[in-house]
């Protein structure tokens, strides 16, 4: 159903919907003339005689251009204005004034109007004016556009979304960033820590000096330490020449240690000493040398349980949980996900040199929205990109999303991430005894109020024996 005077001008099957013009223009003399103005120079055009039902195709279809008359029904040319503005920032508008409204106009033009028009409207100039508005806007767009991919190639940091959870742990980064403070930077796999890491660098006094990203579950334990400190000649079998490790190229800048629980504890007290002391020595080598740098680092396990397991130093656990931020995960940054999916696919339609960039559907965009993402945005990010390479036509569809099932949301964590995998057979079962042991107790505890002799009774264990237990695990004692 349309309103009356609607009159759509559908184009071919063939015709990019992007590339028509929304025309608005109630009187409908006036209004045939500028389509066939239009459509003679080889503009498509969707025309309609309600301001309504502009703001309704303007929420949900793409425009090159908008050409709108000022005084229209149900809506005026000012309400179409900010709602092709919110729609894309640099769709231009063209906005048609009667004699004696030159006034609106002009507060058109301060609203963003790209340029106004008198009626009536010589056709010469209404083309010419659109010609330079799609010029300008195609210089924006490249702009735009040049923008990112020359942040990209200075890997400058470009972190996308404007949720709650997105926009606390950006305030947190300003916040330390222009401190020299060590940063934790924890959150689940495929969160984007790296990229916060880059982003707490450029937003530093260091952003002028290098920045090195280390994956310490990536290098085998041999390597790493070359790696990270360097060696000096002859310090074993092939070393040829010194070399410098990341710790002394990072001098004056900052080193990112992704997956930080997993460095072995040999490691930990060099980094340890890094942190405290700005000092180490060349693998094989014996002179100390002095380091300026900051230390972030980066884990998705949980290294208080390593600690309690004794497979984190304590010490090196305080020293880099200083200032900790979380990485929130897509799951709870669910209004992100249709800003991220556009973004990603304007990004990989533009490395894969599309002709015009894949739109995602509102179809497809159901399906990004309603899924789990346990992958979080690593997994959007090849989604989209997967999407992109199989879409044939100019829209993406679930189909070429091709997701896994369902994934519950609240999936708890592995329990290697919980109680850590190193050490013998022997040695993770006691550390996992011992974390559902303390886990065991503290809800028993929890369910009696924290009466201890009801609390032992519950366990059917004697009052005695849970003292201890509480002494070796350190639970606080509590009152009774």
């Amino acid at each position: 159903m349309t309103r009356s005077g609607d009159v759509p001008s559908p184009p071919p099957p063939e015709a990019d919907p992007r590339g028509r013009i929304l025309l608005v223009e109630d009187k409908e003399g006036l209004r045939n003339v500028l389509r066939k103005t239009l459509e003679d120079e080889g503009f498509p055009v969707e025309a309609c005689a309600d301001g309504g039902v502009a703001l309704e195709r303007l929420a949900r279809q793409k425009y090159l251009l908008v050409l709108t008359d000022l005084k229209l029904p149900h809506a005026d040319g000012l309400q179409i204005l900010k709602a092709a503005r919110q729609a894309e920032a640099a769709l231009p508008v063209i906005v048609m004034t009667a004699f004696g409204t030159v006034q609106d106009a002009v507060s058109a033009m301060k609203e963003g109007a790209y340029d106004f028009l008198e009626k009536p409207v010589d056709n010469d100039h209404l083309l010419a004016l659109i010609r330079r508005a799609l010029e300008h806007r195609s210089l924006a767009l490249e702009n735009t556009f040049l923008k990112e991919r020359f942040a990209e190639e200075l890997n400058f940091p470009r972190i996308v979304g404007e949720s709650d959870a997105i926009r606390h742990a950006l305030s947190q980064l300003e916040k330390v960033a222009v401190t020299d403070a060590t940063v934790l930077l924890t959150g689940e796999s495929g969160t984007g820590k790296e990229l916060f890491a880059r982003a707490l660098h450029h937003l530093s006094r260091r952003r002028s000096g290098p920045f090195f990203a280390i994956n310490c579950a990536a290098i085998p334990e041999t390597l790493l330490e070359n790696e990270l400190f360097g060696h000096e000649k002859g310090a074993y079998t092939g070393a040829g020449g010194a070399r410098r490790g990341k710790i002394e190229m990072a001098d004056g800048g900052t080193l990112f240690l992704d997956e930080i629980g997993d460095l072995s504890l040999p490691l930990q007290g060099k980094v340890l000493r890094v942190i405290e002391e700005r000092r180490f020595e060349r693998v094989g080598g014996t002179e100390t040398r002095s380091v300026d740098l900051r230390l972030v680092a980066a884990t998705n396990r949980e290294l208080k349980g390593l600690v309690e397991g004794r497979a984190f130093r304590q010490d090196l656990y305080f020293r880099l949980s200083v200032f900790p931020v979380t990485a929130p995960p897509l799951r709870e940054r669910h209004g992100d996900i249709p800003i991220l999916a556009r973004h990603f696919a304007a990004r990989f339609s533009a490395d894969s040199k599309r002709r015009l960039p894949a739109r995602v559907s509102d179809e497809a965009m159901e399906v990004l929205s309603s899924y789990s993402w346990p992958g979080n945005i690593r997994e959007l990010q090849n989604a989209l990109e997967r999407a992109v390479i199989l879409c044939e036509e100019e829209e993406i569809l679930p189909a070429h999303l091709n997701l896994a099932g369902p994934v519950p949301a609240q999936a708890g964590p592995w329990v290697g991430d919980l109680v850590g995998l190193e050490g013998s057979l022997a040695e993770v079962a006691a550390r996992a005894a011992s974390l559902a042991e303390k886990e065991k107790i503290r809800l028993a505890l929890e369910e009696t109020g924290g009466n201890k002799t009801r609390a032992a009774a519950l366990l059917q264990v004697s009052y005695k024996t849970l003292l201890t237990k509480l002494k070796d695990l350190r639970i606080p004692l509590g009152e009774n």
